[in-house]
């Protein structure tokens, strides 16, 4: 099941204590009752984890498609909600510390209609996020989503996350460039960058490489990773309720 999820089966039950306790106060019961709790929200976990074909997890428990469906629906935002207390918010960071910066695109379906997610960079639709590490890649905050047509530059800028923060602390690619961060040097359109402008850029990179390692295992959730195929509309509501997980993932490590 820790394959399947990236959860323990103890973890696995305390996210369905807490969701139980949720819902009782409404009184309401939203995930399947053929499934029950429990492999509803093991179908959920394994859905935003290994983002496989719906049809498939049904073959697996001997159920609907529809039904499904439903256990998605219901438990995503659920497992958000109840694990949100761990995601940590902008004023959560610590000022004098040194992070490191640098944005991500999770990618969805390309939406005719939707030219606002497309992103020329990377030559695909999705939204957008910012992640922020420590110099020893712990993750320390993650954004809320933007268009993916949208810069880094101003998807950071629109988090917030600066105004309480001195950006000189923080170590970013050429892309926040004029934000006042420590960034490469980007060759002059007259020469070629100096060699201690190249050595430089060096450094600077050989620092970067752990926000790398830190994206890339926030990608491990794969339906942040491959195309999205549920509804546009419940997109930013999976991506909110993946940071949550993840941040619980990490408290529990």
């Amino acid at each position: 099941m820790y394959h399947t999820t990236g959860f323990t089966k103890a973890q696995i039950t305390e996210l369905c204590v807490l969701i139980n306790e949720t819902c009782a106060h409404s009184g309401q019961r939203p995930w399947p009752p053929i499934l029950g709790l429990y492999k509803s929200t093991v179908v959920a976990l394994t859905y935003l984890r290994r983002n496989r074909v719906q049809a498939e997890i049904a073959e697996a428990y001997d159920v609907s498609q529809s039904t499904i469906s439903r256990a998605v629906t219901t438990l995503t935002p659920l497992l958000g909600a109840v694990v949100a207390g761990f995601t940590p918010v902008a004023e959560d960071l610590n000022p004098g510390r040194q992070h490191i910066v640098d944005g991500s695109l999770l990618p969805c379906w390309s939406w005719a209609g939707h030219r606002e997610l497309y992103s020329g960079k990377h030559k695909t639709t999705g939204l957008s996020v910012q992640l922020a590490c420590r110099l020893d890649g712990t993750l320390a905050w993650i954004s809320d989503p933007v268009n993916g047509s949208r810069h880094d530059t101003f998807a950071l800028k629109e988090s917030g996350v600066l105004i309480t923060m001195d950006p000189t602390l923080w170590i970013g690619d050429k892309g926040y460039i004029g934000n006042h961060m420590l960034t490469p040097i980007r060759k002059p359109a007259h020469r070629a960058l100096l060699d201690w402008e190249k050595e430089f850029n060096t450094q600077i990179n050989k620092v970067r490489y752990v926000i790398e390692q830190t994206i890339a295992h926030f990608k491990t959730w794969r339906i942040l990773h491959t195309d999205y195929r549920r509804p546009l509309k419940t997109f930013r509501e999976t991506i909110n309720s993946v940071i949550s997980l993840h941040f619980y993932k990490i408290a529990c490590e």
